[in-house]
C-alpha cells in the first residue's frame, strides 16, 4: 500500500519509520529547501530496538497514494496541505485536538477523513532521525478504517503498539484530549514532569479537577467517557514523562494552546460546564510563554 507522511516530525516521522519497516510504500512530503539534504532512509530509536525504511521524499505529493497520514502541528495544518496536489484515498490525521476532522472533511470528503489518535512521547533528533522515549504507543482509529487499515494495524501490534478500532468518534477524539489536554496544560503550567506533579498536592489535585473537566466536555460532546479512567492512566506513566507542549514553552516554540486547552474551554462555554481550572491553567502558560 502507498503511503505518504505531511508532517515529518516526531510522530509523522516514528509512523513513516514503522509503517516502512512492515514494507509499506512511504513517501515524506518535506520542504523545498529541505528536499536535497534529507535522508533517504528513516530510523526510529525505540526502547524495544531500533527500525530502518527507505522512503522516497518529496516537495509536492502530485502521485497518487492510498492514505496520507497528517502528522503537523494544528496551527500548520491548513499550510502545510498546500503541498497536497492529489488528492489521497483516505486521510488519516493525527493531529490533537476535535476541529481539525470538520476541515478536512470539508477539503476532502467526509468519507476519506479516517480520524485517529495517537499518544506517545517521541522527538525528532535530526532530519529522518527519530526516537520513542515512551515504552507505550497508543494508535486508535475510526472504526471505517478497518476494512482498509486492519491488517496494517495488526502488524503494527506485533511491533509493540496498541491499537484500537473505535465506533464513536467523538469518544476516540476526546479519549486522547481527555488525558492530553489536563497533562499537557499542568506539565506545562508548573515546568514539572509527570513525577513531580504527582508527587504534589496541589499540582496533582488540579490535573485531576483538569480532567474532570475535560470529561464533562467530552461527555456533553457526545463521547463516552469517564475521568477515573484518565487518571489511572496518569497515575502510571512514566515518572519522568513531559508532554511536547512542555518541551515547546520551554525552547520558546508556538504553542499548540488552542487545539489543546481552547477546545476544552470553548466546549465548557457551549454546554455551561465550569472549566475555571483548565481556564487558569492557561493563563499561567499563557504569561510563561509571554515572559519568554
Amino acid at each position: 500500500m502507498r503511503h505518504a507522511i505531511l508532517g515529518v516530525g516526531a510522530i509523522g516521522g516514528l509512523i513513516g519509520t514503522a509503517l516502512g519497516s512492515l514494507g509499506e510504500d512511504i513517501t515524506v512530503i518535506v520542504r523545498p529547501k529541505t528536499l536535497p539534504s534529507f535522508p533517504r532512509t528513516l530510523s526510529l530509536e525505540r526502547p524495544s530496538g531500533p527500525l530502518t525504511a527507505p522512503a522516497k521524499t518529496v516537495a509536492e505529493l502530485t502521485e497518487p497514494v492510498d492514505v496520507l497520514w497528517i502528522a503537523t502541528k494544528t496551527y500548520q495544518m491548513e499550510a502545510a496541505l498546500a503541498a497536497v496536489k492529489n488528492p489521497p484515498g483516505r486521510v488519516v490525521p493525527l493531529l490533537n485536538g476535535v476541529d481539525h476532522i470538520a476541515v478536512l472533511r470539508t477539503r476532502f470528503g467526509k468519507d476519506r477523513v479516517l480520524p485517529a489518535t495517537i499518544a506517545v512521547e517521541a522527538e525528532k533528533l535530526a532530519p529522518g532521525r527519530f526516537i520513542q522515549r515512551s515504552p507505550f504507543v497508543r494508535l486508535n482509529l475510526a472504526s471505517s478504517g478497518e476494512p482498509l487499515l486492519g491488517a496494517i494495524i495488526r502488524q503494527l501490534g506485533d511491533l509493540g503498539f496498541t491499537c484500537q478500532f473505535i465506533e464513536n468518534e467523538q469518544t476516540l477524539l476526546w479519549s486522547k484530549l481527555c488525558f492530553l489536554g489536563p497533562f499537557a496544560l499542568v506539565t506545562s503550567a508548573s515546568g514539572r514532569n509527570a513525577g513531580e506533579v504527582l508527587a504534589d498536592a496541589a499540582w496533582k489535585e488540579k490535573l485531576t479537577s483538569a480532567i474532570a473537566e475535560a470529561c464533562a466536555v467530552a461527555n456533553a460532546s457526545g463521547a463516552e467517557v469517564e475521568a477515573k479512567q484518565f487518571q489511572a492512566i496518569v497515575d502510571n506513566v512514566p515518572p519522568g514523562m513531559r508532554s511536547s507542549m512542555q518541551k515547546d514553552l520551554a525552547a520558546g516554540r508556538q504553542l499548540e494552546l488552542d487545539a489543546i486547552g481552547g477546545t476544552i474551554v470553548r466546549g465548557g462555554e457551549r454546554y455551561g460546564i465550569n472549566v475555571s481550572t483548565t481556564m487558569n491553567l492557561i493563563a499561567v502558560i499563557l504569561s510563561k510563554a509571554v515572559a519568554a
